[in-house]
């Protein structure tokens, strides 16, 4: 059992899995037949698989990352067996039993453990990796050179965004080819904020019967994009830091932990969400956290190559973690970075939340202050889903039935939102998700525990 007596439940291991083929396959590992030397202690769960060699793989998990090792070939993370033993232990049918860990997973534990302490008491900042002095004069070249690339990038998109005013809309409803030639010029800007931002423009064109409204939106946005970097020294410092993440100048979370004007915010953190993507190239994987005492949202990304190195962190939905963390700088801030941990992660409760005029105020609250927010992280409790009235969709409803928010397209017809019509079952239910100008992105449910969807 886990230090607070408790153990996970089978969706919260699943929420682990990196892909539906590791959901898949750890479900059939989930029975005592492969697994040999199994165990478990107070923050560790441990056991031998048998596969096709020769020699069992050995696989350990240690709770309170959850960070996870196996001798398996696997690239994914956490690999089959790893979810395979987490779920043959949630199922508590005593096949992997309270003990002291075999020699080869004490190893690990012990290793993983002493570096864990030594980065908890670094003077320098809990965790933060150690880089060799850099050139302070050569590092400001180089951001000089490329704030002045990036303003030569933004003043040509500008002259681009005025052409297109000028001669009309519906002139560039041919084709988005010419949006892809601009956006690769912003990549040589070095600026993949605007980049990625051209890109949308290339896949509005044309798109449908409203498409030059939503293209006027985009191109304003953008406009006001470029004109704060164009003019970013006469910004209010929360605003200039905005402006420069939305143009792709970030800060390394090293720097962030270390960085002596950085406060970090220590709290009971729960864990509302883990989502993961892949686009081919880059995996990605985004946690959502909301503090029990000060109740800030925060968001948590890592990223990992297809074939490279694993996602460094796996949180299920549920988990509470008592840590310090370090909110990149901006207008809104949202996204942040851990630095030390002070206490093992333990199982939170269902989450408090609000209504759908709530969830839209914070929505525009955020809007106000970071004009090109898609969207912003919420709690609705007491929601039903149904049916919109003119049958294309699906809504968030109150329970006093006075306000609905519609369920973002993107979810309708997925599993995700079966998921969580049949959780309600036609009853109020609590979810988090999304709110934003597509509507309520649903990622997870409570029944009473977490669900991801």
């Amino acid at each position: 059992m886990n230090p607070q007596g408790e153990r996970w439940t089978t969706d919260q291991v699943l929420a682990l899995a990196p892909d539906e083929a590791s959901h898949r396959a750890g479900g059939k590992l989930a029975a005592p037949g492969p697994w040999s030397e199994t165990g478990a202690d107070g923050g560790a769960v441990w056991g031998r698989c048998k596969g096709s060699g020769k020699k069992p793989y050995q696989t350990v998990v240690d709770l309170n990352g959850p960070a996870f090792t196996c001798s398996c070939p696997s690239r994914k993370f956490p690999c089959k067996h790893a979810l395979g033993l987490l779920l043959l232990w949630a199922g508590d049918g005593g096949e992997v039993p309270a003990g002291e860990p075999s020699p080869w997973a004490g190893e690990w534990l012990a290793g993983r453990r002493e570096r864990a302490g030594r980065a908890a008491g670094a003077p320098s900042g809990a965790g933060a990796p150690s880089r060799a002095p850099a050139d302070p004069e050569a590092a400001r070249r180089r951001a000089e050179r490329r704030m002045q690339r990036i303003g030569a990038g933004a003043t040509e998109l500008e002259q681009r965004l005025e052409d297109l005013l000028r001669s009309g809309l519906a002139s560039d409803g041919s084709g988005g080819g010419s949006w892809d030639e601009t956006a690769a010029r912003m990549v040589d800007a070095q600026a993949p904020g605007l980049a990625a931002r051209v890109r949308e423009l290339s896949s509005v064109v044309a798109s449908g019967p409203d498409w030059p409204a939503r293209m006027l939106e985009e191109c304003a946005l953008l406009h006001l994009l470029d004109q704060g970097f164009l003019g970013i020294e006469r910004l209010p410092g929360p605003l200039a830091a905005t402006v420069r993440a939305r143009v792709g100048l970030t800060t390394e979370a090293a720097d962030l932990l270390t960085g002596s004007d950085t406060a970090t915010v220590r709290d009971r953190w729960l864990v509302l969400a883990q989502q993961d993507s892949d686009d081919g190239k880059l995996l990605t994987r985004r946690i959502f956290l909301r503090g029990e005492r000060t109740g800030r949202m925060a968001l948590h990304l890592s990223f990992g190559g297809s074939t490279g190195r694993p996602l460094d962190l796996a949180l299920p939905p549920g988990l509470v973690l008592d840590a310090d963390l370090a909110y990149y700088p901006g207008a809104r801030p949202l996204r942040a970075v851990f630095g030390e941990r002070h206490a093992p992660v333990t199982h939170g409760p269902v989450p408090p939340g609000g209504g759908i005029d709530a969830a839209l105020a914070a929505y525009g609250d955020a809007l106000r202050d970071d004009p090109w927010l898609d969207s912003w992280p919420v709690v609705l409790s007491e929601v039903t889903p149904i049916p919109s009235r003119d049958g294309t969709g699906w809504q968030l409803a109150d329970a006093d039935g006075e306000s609905a928010l519609p369920l973002d397209p993107r979810c309708v017809g997925r599993t995700s939102l079966w998921q969580l019509v049949a959780l309600s079952g036609g009853a109020p239910i609590t979810v988090f998700g999304e709110c934003g100008h597509r509507g309520f992105l649903p990622l997870t449910a409570w029944d009473p525990t977490p669900v991801p969807l």
